[in-house]
């Protein structure tokens, strides 16, 4: 087995990408890599970066920390105080706080659903135990509203499946075509 061999890495040469497709290719991955480094000397310096970039085609891309408005503003001299360390962090520790009080909304929202659930499933054994399963044949009068909803919809189905047989014994009851009737003489005209 031969291998193939790969040229590797190789050396890019500085100068202006001719090729659209090629020019917006690199340009993604080119401002990828940018933004990720920015990400990474911010989160292990504590910079404060701001990067905006036009694309060929014009669109504008931008990253910023804290964000690009106010260190855009702060560059201009708008007289803003320095971000507050503190300030910033206090609004991490609230987002995530917001987050998990949210987590825990729809934490207790999915028990009570589960609870609700579970129920359900109780009373539908509670009507296989006392139908000892001929569900039809129990009284009416014993069922709460969910049991008496739940036997409206078993109804139901039952319904459309017997009409469902019905139909397929009437389209193949006979299979045969008839051109009389059997009991007419076969020279007389029907």
């Amino acid at each position: 087995m031969t291998r193939r061999i790969s040229k590797g890495r190789q050396r890019v040469d500085m100068v202006k990408i001719k090729n659209a497709r090629n020019l917006g290719v690199t340009f993604s991955k080119r401002r990828a890599g940018l933004f990720k480094k920015a990400c990474e000397l911010c989160t292990l310096c504590g910079a404060e970066i701001a990067i905006v970039i036009f694309s060929p085609n014009g669109k504008v891309f931008s990253f910023g920390h804290p964000s690009v408005d106010t260190l855009v503003e702060r560059f201009l001299g708008r007289n803003l105080p320095p971000p507050n360390n503190d300030v910033h962090n206090q609004q991490i520790v609230a987002l995530r706080e917001d987050g998990i009080r949210e987590l825990n909304t729809k934490l207790m929202n999915l028990e009570g659903v589960l609870q609700i659930e579970k129920n359900r499933g109780e009373s539908l054994r509670e009507i296989r135990k006392r139908a000892d399963g001929v569900w039809w044949e129990s009284p009416t009068e014993e069922l709460n509203l969910f049991e008496l909803q739940h036997w409206k919809k078993a109804l139901e189905i039952l319904k459309q499946e017997v009409e469902k047989e019905a139909q397929m014994v009437n389209n193949n009851a006979f299979p045969f075509q008839t051109l009389g009737s059997a009991w007419t003489p076969p020279n007389c005209a029907s």
